[in-house]
């Protein structure tokens, strides 16, 4: 059994694993876990290359933090960021980008440039020109569920039903993402671990993720190393990979189709030990 993203162009990205691997490329200085920046567009490069080698089957790049508490960055500060290490990265493999933002003139650049999927933490809300271009495109689109900004989305988040608001959102975007003419087989659902959540927010999404994979689209998880693994754990952000890999294996069994990381080589082991062991990936 294998797994089929297609992108524009006829393109057709494709895994035996049970789950896509993105690689995170953050080309900022004030991301949540420091062993994650980068400062320059040359070692940028080469750590998606390394993380290409070891597996991924896509590389995600951002040029703004959105960790709690983080502020607004300006689209030429973005710009100035992310394009150069996709246009480096372009020359140098042909796996495909995602551009994490939530600015249409930085997707479009990054389209430009060579970037094939669009990650927006707004799911199309924060600009009204964003799902125009994406449809445009014929891009995959990530849509994500957040309550509140990241400067102020960890204030105490308030949900009757957790579980069934995120689903609600994400399907009511999903449509939206429609009807501005993004492809159903190009939508992709990420329920914003951390995004305006607590520990025991994040905890119902995770056991309660085939809700939101019964709505027939892809669903992405983005656990890698954040609050929610140190909360359970209690490590620090840089001994939170054991709990992450575990975290993403039952996000796995319970529907997802997509894994944000920063441990390509550890979570593709991961996928392949689920896979040998999981009848339903043996078929």
């Amino acid at each position: 059994m294998s797994r089929i993203l297609p992108l524009a162009g006829g393109r057709v990205l494709s895994t035996d694993l049970p789950a896509f691997v993105m690689g995170i490329l953050n080309i900022t200085g004030d991301s949540f876990w420091e062993g994650s920046r980068v400062p320059s567009a040359g070692e940028a490069v080469e750590r998606a290359l390394r993380m290409a080698d070891a597996g991924a089957d896509i590389i995600d790049i951002g040029g703004e933090s959105t960790r709690p508490g983080a502020q607004y960055v300006s689209p030429e500060e973005e710009l100035d960021r992310i394009i150069p290490v996709i246009t480096r990265l372009r020359k140098e493999s042909s796996i495909p980008v995602s551009v994490d933002t939530r600015k249409e003139a930085v997707l479009r650049a990054a389209l430009d440039a060579g970037a094939d999927i669009l990650n927006d933490i707004s799911a199309l809300e924060d600009d009204p020109a964003m799902a125009g271009t994406a449809a445009a495109a014929d891009i995959p689109v990530i849509l994500m569920h957040k309550q509140g900004t990241p400067g102020t989305m960890q204030v105490m988040p308030q949900y009757r039903d957790v579980l069934s608001e995120v689903k609600e959102y994400l399907f009511s975007r999903a449509r939206f993402a429609e009807n501005a003419g993004i492809a159903r087989d190009k939508i992709i659902l990420d329920p914003g671990i951390g995004f305006g959540k607590d520990r025991r927010h994040n905890l119902a999404l995770i056991t309660g993720l085939a809700e939101i994979a019964s709505g027939g689209y892809p669903v992405l998880m983005a656990l890698s190393r954040k609050r929610v693994i140190g909360e359970i754990t209690g490590k620090d952000t840089a001994d939170r990979l054991a709990g992450t890999l575990a975290a993403n294996l039952v996000s796995v069994r319970n529907g997802a189709s997509l894994l944000r990381v920063h441990d390509v080589a550890e979570t593709c082991d991961m996928l392949k030990v689920l896979r040998e062991t999981e009848n339903k990936w043996n078929s």
